[in-house]
């Protein structure tokens, strides 16, 4: 069977580690869509701090590149630093994978 290779977006985004980082609202996505899977971010509220409003609660998913229903790995974690950590580390396991 023949691996379908898909183009990249065209337009400027942001990258990180070479891999393309979108937001859309309160949903990230991080990977590479050729990839088996990628990283899925769903900011689930916000807190106030110095009068910003800031991520609190995240849920972190790794899903199928080619079917967003399979979710591989899923958690829950407190603020986007925590949860975009630990969704590397899955990521980068379920790729190895």
């Amino acid at each position: 069977m023949a691996e379908e290779k898909r183009e990249k977006v065209s337009g400027k985004y942001l990258e990180y580690l070479d891999k393309p980082l979108v937001r859309e609202g309160d949903t990230i996505c991080y990977g590479d869509m050729n990839d088996k899977c990628i990283l899925v971010l769903e900011i689930m509220n916000y807190k106030e701090v110095d009068g910003k409003q800031l991520p609190d609660t995240v849920l972190i998913q790794i899903i199928d590149s080619k079917d967003s229903n399979n979710i591989l790995n899923q958690g829950v974690k407190k603020g986007l630093h925590d949860a975009f950590s630990v969704g590397l580390v899955w990521l980068d396991m379920a790729l190895r994978a």
